[in-house]
């Protein structure tokens, strides 16, 4: 990111969905790093811990436009800048295509896509104003390989990475960069969340044997003691962020590069194959 800030003033930040996992750990990351943070989410009861770290934190839901356009004005009220956009917030809703109701699959794209993306259109003025921000899109090796039972996740996270690639393009003449954080299993509720609405979509129909064999797979998986801390998601970020040229993409956590490696040499009919047999099938 190219600095922008001569005058020895604090970078500003802007982190959404900090009310928990890997926002939260970001939102430390770059508070600790020197940066002015400001750090959102829909249960602002939960980012206490933040406030009490010199994160300003305020409530806001990336479904709300009213929300959103109101959160960007203040950080550029209180700070005449915004200098990296963290577009963090977002769940995975999982269930068979057949049964999960066509409005949550709408309002899994609300979340992962269409607020990221508006969010970004409220900061772009003013980093091409500034010559200099950086947007980082929390996508996910879920952006690059497919699972049964995720194809509405799976689906925000390709259309999240295509959206990036063309926007990094678009902003570049501008001095503004776009990254993309790709991580694999981290220890966050966003496991739990997965299990559980696999679990609910299916239960009663054709596909719940195979539901519940993809969710104790799950399970064993998301064993806090196999997987990576939020924190190696947010040094990541924090890389990215105070890089003079980050790169285009950065996975994070145990594995991660190693499942995209295997993506980009497997053909898709063994890929298909490797899949069946990590989800249980």
């Amino acid at each position: 990111m190219t600095d922008g800030v001569s005058d020895g003033t604090k970078k500003v930040a802007l982190v959404t969905g900090a009310s928990a996992g890997i926002g939260e750990s970001v939102a430390v990351h770059l508070v600790e790093a020197g940066w002015t943070v400001y750090a959102v989410a829909r249960r602002v009861e939960r980012m206490a811990a933040l406030a009490a770290r010199g994160v300003t934190t305020f409530a806001m839901d990336v479904t709300d436009d009213d929300a959103m356009v109101a959160g960007v004005r203040r950080v550029l009220d209180e700070q005449g800048r915004i200098d990296a956009l963290v577009n963090n917030a977002g769940y995975g809703s999982y269930g068979p295509v057949e049964t999960v109701p066509i409005d949550e699959a709408r309002q899994q794209f609300e979340v992962n896509v269409f607020g990221l993306a508006r969010l970004t259109q409220l900061v772009i003025p003013q980093m091409r104003r500034q010559q200099s921000g950086t947007v980082v899109n929390m996508s996910s090796i879920g952006g690059k390989i497919y699972e049964p039972f995720g194809a509405w996740y799976h689906a925000t996270k390709f259309a999240v990475e295509g959206w990036s690639d063309s926007l990094r393009l678009e902003l570049a003449p501008f001095g503004i960069d776009v990254v993309l954080v790709e991580p694999g299993p981290i220890v966050s509720e966003w496991d739990g969340i997965a299990r559980d609405s696999m679990l609910a979509h299916s239960r009663g129909t054709v596909y719940e044997k195979a539901a519940t064999r993809m969710a104790a797979m799950y399970a064993r998986t998301y064993d806090p003691a196999r997987i990576s801390s939020p924190d190696a998601v947010a040094e990541k970020v924090l890389v990215a962020l105070e890089a003079a040229n980050p790169s285009a993409r950065y996975p994070a956590g145990r594995g991660a590069r190693t499942i995209l490696t295997a993506r980009r040499l497997l053909p898709d009919r063994l890929m298909d194959v490797v899949m069946r047999r990590v989800a249980g099938g």
